[in-house]
């Protein structure tokens, strides 16, 4: 059930103590408190944005009321004060309370004594003072007037972007980014530094601030700002550069920044290096604008392929009789000779690519290469993009696999890899499966790291969806025909008869799948088309479907092995809807924990968001919650049978996953997939998309939505668009 607020014409504002801290997050500052007041007998509960809330203090906070099914009634911040101790007995009590980190009950004593209530105002505005006090040399002055900078920096600077109209939430990224100290006086002095600095937001926040507080930026450092803003938005939606005219044009319609302005910051980024300028096609006049960062990777990328691909493989080719008789001594499977052939000749690469649909034999040419380059004395490594498509292809090849970012032995803590040029992998052949979800930034840490005597096969499924990262590598590499492809166009025979397989195909090809109306009765199919035209009832029917109908005929797990698929987030078809209400109808447990909006239950079925290498959790490991301890704020999770635990402050690295994104699921395969497909998603209908959808389901595909939507995402066969210069680049010799 979703929060039920109540809607009022201005906002309740109380004064109170904070009673105690029920909940709170110290990177994103999201805090559940208790706050005593006058005006109500029972401590109030409050939720939102608060930087070091402290038992004891006073706040004047403002907000509006909501209802919690489970908590009652809460305020909701949308601004607050702390109202600091006017008398003596009252500072003295404040500072006693330990507050200001480094200020004891002597010392506190001690000040109040000497400086009244003028104290705080002493502390904060001239520390020199304070070595008047007894005991109070110049270091503990600077130290306790950092402590108090310390303490009240952070509420300052989520003050100073409320009262600008931006959200408080985004605090926690600029300390994060700049420091407590300096945070502040970067917004008010320089804010067009968060364009290049902070990715998304920066520049939102710079052009807001300015607007706002009357400040006339100069021109060209607004003009840069806004440029660096625009090629990371083109970068985050997968583009490798902007053509240089199109980015003029987005700064004028946009920003109203003239076209002279934009080209002197152009070429002023040029030359500090934080972007380079390159043609991006036959005419001259035609050129790209890159992130310096992309550009190197592109280019290097580009440069160490060609370096592979010229150093020709040497040693004597296997026969075929050899070949079918290693693979059926390792794996007791009898090659086509069609399998054969590519064999052979992926064997006779320096870098090679197997690139098909579901059904077409991938698993098994990735099965028999591996046992024939280990049968001929060499050393196999086998990796993946994702945690979930490394275990995946470990269970297929019965080998050791891992993510690409543990093989290139990644360290969070400086965000390198410590594998490179200089420390290259020790292998013979490096496999890659689902190269497709490899953006241009890994594949050029990956090419970097194998040495030039080394294979390199890249095994995936151009006809998914593209890397989250951008850069269309893949498909790149392959249209730039500079590396030997092989196509799988052969549907098995084992597979021919499955209707997900036959449908992947079709939509692949454009063509409406065959579509069997939803019975679930008798002669069960895999796939099935759902008619329904309105969200509310796709939502009720996804409900249905996994609490009762294919529970009842599949004989299918509803949390474990059914998987909601969602081509959004919002909305009441997005996954933060469908996980809602599926938690309600398929958890009965009660909540437990609720952390940023998210109410945590045992029993849940969660997502992990992102790579944590010391947990070795990656983005996209699915598992169940099975423990919550309030005292000890840990949460456990179990990963197919390894627990996890996180502290509570931990927990905005999960998510619910009753339902995710079809990007999320890449490089998965689930019993059973359910996916709503309604002219509501209009945007995100791709062809793409709904293949890779379609290709995630094991046994048994499910879409609902409508024949309009499905015809627009068979039509909208969009991965093309990138902007990339990959294949140019390996086209010239």
């Amino acid at each position: 059930m979703k929060h039920q607020k109540i809607k009022t014409d201005c906002l309740t504002t109380l004064e109170g103590q904070i009673d105690r801290i029920t909940y709170h997050n110290d990177d994103t500052h999201y805090t559940i408190a208790k706050l005593e007041t006058k005006q109500s007998r029972n401590p109030v509960t409050i939720i939102g944005y608060l930087p070091q809330p402290t038992p004891g203090e006073t706040l004047k906070v403002a907000g509006t009321w909501e209802r919690h099914p489970r908590y009652g009634q809460q305020l909701r911040l949308v601004s607050y004060e702390v109202v600091l101790p006017a008398t003596a007995a009252e500072i003295t009590n404040y500072l006693k309370a330990g507050f200001i980190k480094g200020i004891g009950p002597k010392t506190a004593a001690g000040l109040v004594a000497h400086f009244e209530d003028k104290t705080l105002e002493i502390i904060e505005k001239n520390p020199e003072k304070l070595t008047e006090v007894k005991g109070i040399g110049k270091e503990t002055a600077a130290r306790i007037n950092q402590a108090w900078k310390e303490h009240h920096s952070a509420r300052a600077l989520m003050q100073f972007l409320q009262e600008n109209g931006l959200k408080a939430a985004w605090s926690a990224k600029i300390i994060k980014t700049y420091g407590i100290a300096a945070a502040l006086e970067i917004l008010r002095n320089d804010p067009y530094r968060l364009a290049n600095d902070i990715p998304k937001i920066g520049f939102y926040i710079a052009d807001t601030i300015a607007r706002n507080t009357g400040v006339a930026p100069h021109e060209s450092e607004r003009a840069k700002a806004c440029i660096l803003h625009l090629l990371q938005e083109y970068a985050e939606a997968g583009n490798i550069f902007m053509h240089e005219e199109q980015l003029i044009q987005r700064c004028e319609s946009l920003f109203q920044i003239t076209s002279q302005d934009t080209c002197e910051a152009i070429q002023d980024l040029e030359k500090s290096k934080d972007l380079s300028i390159d043609g991006v096609g036959d005419d001259p006049g035609n050129r790209g604008v890159y992130l310096k960062s992309l550009y190197r990777a592109e280019v290097g990328l580009s440069n160490r392929l060609k370096a592979l691909i010229s150093n020709p493989v040497r040693g004597q080719a296997l026969d075929a009789d050899q070949i079918t008789s290693e693979v059926l001594k390792k794996l007791a499977v009898r090659l086509s000779s069609e399998q054969i052939r590519i064999l052979q000749g992926i064997l006779s690469q320096r870098v090679a690519i197997i690139t098909g649909g579901p059904g077409t034999g991938k698993t098994t040419l990735i099965r028999a290469i591996s046992a024939v380059v280990e049968a001929i004395g060499k050393k196999v490594l086998l990796a993946a993009p994702t945690g979930r498509a490394a275990r995946r292809l470990s269970e297929i090849t019965s080998k050791k696999a891992s993510t690409i970012h543990r093989l290139l032995r990644y360290n969070p803590g400086d965000e390198k890899f410590e594998k490179n040029q200089d420390n290259p992998l020790e292998g013979d052949t490096v496999i890659i499966d689902e190269a497709s979800m490899v953006d241009t930034f890994l594949m050029y840490h990956l090419l970097n790291a194998i040495w030039v005597g080394a294979s390199l096969i890249l095994v995936g499924d151009i006809s998914q969806l593209p890397s989250v990262g951008p850069g269309n590598v893949l498909a790149d590499l392959i249209k730039s025909q500079k590396i030997k492809t092989y196509e799988l166009k052969e549907i098995f025979r084992q597979t021919q008869e499955s209707p997900i397989v036959i449908n992947a195909h079709r939509v692949r090809r454009g063509e409406f799948p065959e579509m069997e109306n939803i019975g679930l009765t008798q002669d069960l199919s895999e796939f099935y088309f759902i008619g329904q035209n309105h969200p509310e009832t796709v939502v009720n029917t996804i409900i249905d479907l996994c609490r009762r109908k294919i529970p009842q005929h599949f004989g299918l797990d509803p949390v474990d092995e059914i998987q909601v698929l969602s081509p959004m987030h919002k909305g009441l078809l997005g996954t933060y809807n469908l996980n809602q209400v599926l938690q309600e109808s398929l958890n009965p447990n009660p909540t437990v924990i609720k952390v940023a909006g998210n109410a945590f239950k045992l029993g849940d079925k969660v997502m992990h968001l992102k790579n944590n290498y010391h947990k070795e959790v990656f983005n996209g490991d699915i598992g169940r919650i099975c423990e919550i301890d309030r005292n000890k704020e840990e949460l456990d999770i179990d990963y197919d049978d390894r627990i996890i635990s996180y502290n509570f402050t931990e927990l905005d690295e999960i998510n619910l996953a009753y339902a995710i994104s079809v990007h999320k699921s890449q490089g998965s395969e689930y019993p059973a997939v359910i996916v709503p497909l309604t002219t509501q998603h209009y945007a995100l209908l791709q062809r793409n998309l709904l293949y890779t959808a379609i290709t995630r389901g094991e046994k048994l595909v499910i879409l609902i939505g409508t024949q309009k939507a499905l015809a627009i995402a068979l039509k909208n066969d969009k991965p093309g668009q990138r902007l990339s210069s990959l294949a140019r680049r390996l086209a010239i010799s």
